[in-house]
């Protein structure tokens, strides 16, 4: 077995270890003259293609996109694998003629099933790519004389040898890059050494794994690829880590810095492309005992990208009962230095809330990630995932103004004037049957958008190559291929505003009689102009978020009613429909389309953001917040929620940390699904707006992903700045 002391520097400290992540940084941050040419090496493929088959030509195009780039290596890399591989300069025309080329072959997008999915790295390690390739020999065995499954199939044969190609000419750039200045022999003759491991064998040391893993990740990522989750990595890397560092080949702060090493270049994204990807990896969780399965290596992942501090990766933190006091612990201290994550989920409600679909096996269940921002993934086993806004304020506007919206610019149905409305029962039932409606032609919008007529021309047949079943039937991903159907999530805005908007009606209308519906439906259409003590009134209503059944009632109802809703329906393929609690920035977009609303919202405001209360309006402390947002059953959201929470930086100060574990252990014992922290002070944040050049570095969480904070829209900015602060 090889070992660790071939690699420089393994034994010298972390203070040392420390630098390299810190120049890997800079390197990676330096200008590249030259622009993304993924059209270019695909077209390449296209033009020498001799296959007539679609799935052949985008097989014989991968394999050129990922063979034909030099590799690009880093001087302070130990695991190598970079985006800018495919960042060259070509004359205008091979431009214009390769765009020609390759836009003959649609790609699929977010909508249709992409990208936005977590590969089971663990089944990959287990067999490495000879196991693959070796099953694929299999299938075209078991497929004998089915022509339409052996072509594809060897499709996957082809993209799957580009991987290894791939591997193989980056460590022969390694040895070409010996005695070059800037870059040590010793090293780099360790990175060829594991790549040659990862191409040809199975892998045996932690390096060689994380090589493969950030291999095939780097691959989705020039196909264009986004948001492609790395998953548990914890759970599928530990073998490795523990057997290296039983066998003394390896030690703890090494295997830190390789993580390092990885999470650093999803840096990349920004510096090269303007914008971060959304790379969701997941750590802890619970078996299928109850027992936990936080691990040594869960700890080195939070101390990793504590070290990088960039908005990227997208951390995730299973948090069980079972799981430990000191991890909890851990993760408040990495979200205690302002960078908003890990996010923290809730294990068992996201566990229940997947079981009640019955399909899934238990296992399968017990294995599942995030990909995105919070999304629930059955790892390595369905589909890529894919959502949309549901924008459930507006339909206020189809109920008090006959079934059209203010602007005139879409259309609910007539469930008559509202003036003939009355009780709440009959105002809710009307409320209801828009809601219906509007989940019905949501449904059909996406399913028109998804039946494709010639799924055969929009084939994949990399990515299936890493979804379980699609080998062993000799179909695409996105064909049937999978072992479980697609699954749609349908993001549920505004619960705040709706909450809010009818505890206004309730108790202004029908409770104290200061308005009528009527005037209400006149309030809002003139954007309360001139009805300022009506607005006044309705923004005296009770509030979601303070622990308040008269509105928090309605939270009830809203999860209830919008999940079985939207369970009726079934994707294209046969999957389900989940809701999705999280607006991912969206309740701005959305606030700026719907009209004023009953809660005295002002038209083109924000709506509430994501499964958290209207920020300003949860005034009664975080245990009060806490009690409001547990009372619905977020076992029927099998997408996952997000509630957006924010501290003072004080609260993570040791002594103080404790109270703030108890108050998550609290609320996820009560049913919460996920919390997510910044903890960044309101002056900090002002600050920044106000001189943005003093905090490039400033990362703060958003929605279901952080950013640097001076990178945002100003409209994103004031609407973290507006959460509530929580002491």
């Amino acid at each position: 077995m090889q070992t660790y002391d071939d690699a420089p520097k393994v034994k010298k400290g972390i203070v040392i270890m420390k630098k390299s992540t810190e120049y890997l940084k800079r390197e990676i941050s330096e200008k590249f003259v030259g622009s993304w040419q993924s059209d270019y090496f695909r077209a390449l493929g296209y033009f020498s293609s001799t296959s007539e088959d679609n799935a052949r030509q985008r097989a014989d195009a991968i394999y050129t996109l990922f063979e034909r780039p030099v590799p690009h290596i880093f001087k302070n890399d130990y695991i190598v694998g970079s985006i800018r591989d495919v960042m060259t300069d070509i004359d205008e025309e091979t431009r214009r003629r390769s765009s020609e080329i390759s836009g003959k072959y649609i790609e699929r997008g977010f909508g249709s099933n992409a990208d936005h999915y977590s590969t089971d790295y663990g089944a990959v390690l287990s067999e490495g790519l000879p196991g693959m390739l070796s099953r694929i020999e299999a299938s075209k065995a078991a497929h004998a004389g089915e022509e339409d499954r052996l072509r594809y199939l060897g499709a996957m044969e082809t993209a799957l040898s580009g991987l290894r190609a791939r591997l193989l000419k980056y460590s022969d750039r390694c040895e070409e890059l010996v005695g070059r200045e800037g870059y040590d022999g010793g090293r780099l003759n360790w990175i060829a050494s594991n790549c040659r491991r990862a191409a040809l064998g199975i892998p045996e040391t932690f390096a060689q794994a994380l090589q493969l893993v950030w291999m095939i990740h780097t691959c989705y990522c020039i196909e264009g690829r986004y948001a492609m989750a790395l998953g548990r990595i914890d759970q599928y890397m530990y073998p490795f880590f523990r057997r290296d560092i039983d066998n003394g080949v390896m030690t703890e702060e090494f295997a830190e810095e390789l993580l390092e090493n990885v999470f650093m270049k999803i840096y990349e994204h920004r510096a090269y492309g303007g914008a971060d990807d959304v790379v969701n990896i997941c750590v802890g969780g619970s078996k299928p005992d109850g027992s936990s399965d936080v691990n040594e290596l869960s700890y080195l992942v939070l101390e990793a990208v504590k070290s990088c501090a960039t908005p990227g990766p997208n951390l995730s933190a299973r948090i069980s009962q079972s799981s430990p006091d000191e991890f909890l612990d851990a993760c408040l201290k990495v979200i205690g230095t302002g960078i908003g994550y890990p996010a923290l989920m809730n294990d068992e409600v996201n566990i229940e809330a997947l079981r009640r679909y019955g399909c899934y096996e238990e296992a399968d269940i017990y294995n599942y990630s995030m990909v995105g921002c919070i999304e629930n993934f059955i790892t390595g086993k369905q589909p890529p995932w894919s959502d949309g806004r549901f924008d459930t304020p507006r339909y206020f506007e189809y109920l008090f103004n006959g079934g059209v919206s203010y602007d005139g610019k879409s259309e609910g149905i007539d469930s008559g004037d509202v003036s003939d409305i009355s009780s709440m029962d009959d105002l809710m039932k009307k409320f209801e049957k828009q809601i219906a409606d509007g989940a019905r032609k949501y449904v059909e919008r996406f399913c028109a958008h998804n039946k494709k007529e010639r799924p055969e021309e929009l084939t994949t047949p990399f990515l299936s190559c890493f979804c379980d079943g699609c080998i062993e039937k000799g179909l695409d991903v996105n064909m049937g291929g999978s072992k479980y159907r697609s699954v749609h999530g349908a993001a549920v805005m505004g619960v705040g505003t709706v909450c809010d908007s009818l505890a206004a009606i309730e108790k202004t209308v029908f409770a104290d009689g200061t308005a009528t519906l009527a005037e209400l439906r006149d309030a809002m259409l003139a954007n309360f102009k001139g009805y300022e003590k009506l607005r006044e009134t309705l923004l005296r209503a009770p509030k979601y978020g303070n622990n308040d059944d008269f509105v928090d009632k309605y939270a009830v109802w809203y999860v209830d009613f919008l999940s079985k809703e939207f369970k009726k329906y079934r994707t294209p393929d046969g999957g389900y429909f989940y809701i999705a609690m999280a607006a991912n920035t969206n309740n701005i977009s959305a606030g700026r389309e719907i009209g004023a609303t009953p809660d005295g919202r002002l038209a083109g405001e924000p709506l509430s953001d994501a499964a958290s209360p209207t920020y300003g309006r949860d005034t009664r402390g975080p245990t009060s917040t806490v009690l409001s947002v547990t009372k619905p059953d977020y076992g029927q959201v099998a997408c996952g929620t997000v509630l957006n929470q924010k501290f003072s930086p004080g609260m993570f100060a040791d002594g103080k940390r404790e109270k703030l574990a108890s108050l998550i252990r609290t609320y996820f014992a009560r049913g919460g699904q996920e919390m997510q922290i910044n903890a960044t002070s309101r002056e900090t944040l002002k600050d920044a707006m106000d001189h943005p050049e003093k905090y490039s570095d400033l990362v703060v969480r958003v929605s279901g992903f952080s950013a640097y904070y001076v990178t945002l829209e100003r409209a994103v900015q004031e609407d973290i700045l507006s959460r509530t602060q929580q002491e």
